[in-house]
């Protein structure tokens, strides 16, 4: 059913359709029982953690503090999150902590520095002279969606900074992104603006601390890799950032490395997709050609790529975040684009050549697919992923209340659930292989919550259903 409905969406009917719907957010309910999607209003939580529709549950694990299985504490500011298929049927999902290196107190060592001798010196990218290590990084956790139990946690990749989002990649590796352009100065031993690869496993194990330095130093946030291709493409968390790809020399293989790349639009549009007030206007719902140009001098000591490309023409968003892959399409969320900042959610479509000679005769194209203008309908949209079904799940990063958003393909809006605990954004949202259980972290205080229900309940006259559990 994945196939059929996604084909669909390849042809210009449907995707007329879709853009149809989206026209219709200033007046359209935010969900609707029974009405044709959605799951219906949200419930109450009597532990007062996290409100989702009626049938749905959620287990809660793996929460600040807590002691880990390699003797060390889960850091915290859960951020991005990536599941795999894991060993016996379980799932493994690889988090990342958005730590600077004066968080320490909030890190697996809790502030004390004693505990650095459970961790090889030479597997922390920046050790901070033994006094002030970088703080981030990323945890692995195996969690058996049959039982609901987490079965073991441990710490996978340290001595990194602000580890926010990243992505998963086709050879079940999750690519961590540093949100940070700190340089080497006093305590910091290292650049820092980097993305680091962390293997998929179940064994407790420390990643090779290296920096993927040709995939450029800027304030990344996160990746999508193109499994038919093995491109990467990258958001930048700056008003005025970029969208990059990263032609790998090897696909499968980033450390040899490859071209960096960002895109420019076609025809007259200029460079304009924020659509603040004071600027031009993105036409949204219209398809757009783009083309790609190179980048130059990409470990950028003055962190001015997004200056290099922009005086090449290419095109700025605003505040580039979650960036998702599936089958033949990249979504990525601005958080603060729209003419009331509320945020975008874009989708780009590679071309058959992507990449390669003769990519401009047939381009890839981008579309602005979601731009509601309402925080009632969606705020600040951060990290997202795709559900088995093909909405996008979109993780709001706004205040007071968030949300965890669903969009469907004709640009319908509904809330999946909300986080009662705290004002704290939801981060993280990936589905276990199983397709089962919806994984997401609530940022802070930090953890992390697999969320079980009646996903084969969703009605609705655009799309499939989603497979019985």
């Amino acid at each position: 059913m994945r196939a059929t409905r996604r084909d669909a969406l390849t042809t210009t009917g449907v995707m007329l359709a879709g853009l149809a719907g989206l026209n219709l957010f200033d007046r359209d309910p935010i969900y609707a029982d029974g009405d044709g999607f959605g799951y219906g209003p949200l419930k109450e939580d009597p532990e007062n953690i996290i409100d989702l529709p009626h049938g749905f549950s959620y287990h809660l694990f793996s929460q600040t503090g807590e002691w880990m299985d390699d003797d060390l504490r889960v850091p915290g500011a859960h951020d991005g999150m990536a599941a795999f298929p894991g060993p016996r049927g379980t799932t493994l999902l690889v988090r990342n902590h958005e730590l600077s290196p004066v968080e320490i107190e909030a890190s697996s060592l809790r502030g004390d520095l004693h505990l650095l001798s459970r961790l090889p010196k030479e597997k922390f990218y920046d050790f901070g002279q033994g006094n002030r290590p970088a703080a981030g990084g990323t945890t692995t956790l195996v969690y058996d969606t049959r039982k609901r139990e987490l079965t073991r946690h441990f710490t996978s990749l340290v001595g990194t900074t602000r580890n926010c989002s990243g992505g998963p990649t086709p050879w079940r590796s999750w690519l961590t992104c540093e949100e940070t352009v700190d340089r080497k100065a006093d305590l910091v031993e290292q650049d820092h603006g980097y993305i680091f690869e962390v293997p998929a496993t179940a064994r407790p194990e420390l990643a090779e601390p290296i920096a993927y330095k040709a995939m450029g130093r800027f304030n990344h946030e996160a990746v999508a890799v193109d499994s038919r291709t093995g491109i990467v493409y990258l958001t930048e968390d700056r008003d005025d950032g970029l969208l990059y790809r990263f032609l790998p020399v090897r696909p499968g293989r980033l450390g040899e490395g490859g071209k960096l790349q960002c895109l420019v639009l076609g025809g007259d549009l200029g460079t304009n997709t924020r659509n603040w007030p004071e600027e031009g206007w993105f036409p949204v719902h219209q398809t757009v050609a783009v083309k790609w140009i190179d980048v130059e001098n990409v470990e950028s000591p003055d962190d001015d790529l997004r200056q290099q490309g922009g005086n090449k023409g290419a095109a700025r968003f605003a505040r580039g975040e979650g960036i998702w892959y599936d089958s033949g399409t990249v979504y990525f969320a601005c958080t603060n684009g729209g003419s009331n900042k509320k945020g975008q959610i874009f989708r780009y479509v590679p071309s058959e050549l992507e990449g390669q000679a003769g990519e401009n005769k047939n381009p890839g194209s981008l579309t602005l697919f979601c731009q509601p203008n309402d925080s009632g309908l969606l705020q600040m949209a951060d990290n997202l992923t795709v559900a088995p079904w093909g909405d996008v799940i979109i993780c709001e990063d706004g205040e007071p209340v968030n949300h965890l958003v669903g969009v469907t393909a004709k640009g319908k809006l509904y809330r999946f659930a909300r986080n009662k605990m705290n004002d704290s954004e939801f981060a993280g949202s990936c589905f276990s292989p199983d397709g089962t259980t919806l994984f997401v972290n609530i940022q802070n205080p930090g953890m992390t919550l697999a969320i079980t229900g009646p996903w084969h309940l969703l009605e609705r006259n655009d799309q499939p259903q989603p497979p019985s559990a």
